[in-house]
């Protein structure tokens, strides 16, 4: 039987400076990396995804992908980490605790 999943990861467009990371489509291109192709249009995979946040665009990063695809999962990774941006845990309930990109 499997478990309700009870938090997923999200990481901001903002640097652990509070700089805002650029070029802007950052999260889509990412995103892409485990999308498929359907009647000629992208479709984001429910591990690896946009997310609007209090009007931000952020990547939503589901724990899945990191026992499912482990190789992507350290891909995102790594590229959270050498451009220092701020991770956070989200719960069911919306509520976001901010996280250091080594408890991913």
């Amino acid at each position: 039987m499997e478990m309700e999943q009870s938090y997923r990861y999200i990481i901001e467009s903002v640097t652990q400076s509070g700089r805002r990371f650029r070029p802007s489509d950052w999260i889509d291109r990412i995103s892409s990396w485990d999308a498929t192709f359907d009647q000629h249009r992208l479709v984001y995979s429910s591990r690896l995804h946009p997310v609007m946040i209090q009007g931000e665009k952020c990547l939503a990063i589901e724990p899945v992908l990191k026992t499912e695809t482990p190789n992507l999962f350290a891909q995102v990774l790594g590229f959270a980490r050498e451009n220092n941006l701020k991770a956070h845990r989200q719960t069911p309930d919306g509520a976001l605790t901010e996280i250091g990109l080594d408890e991913l």
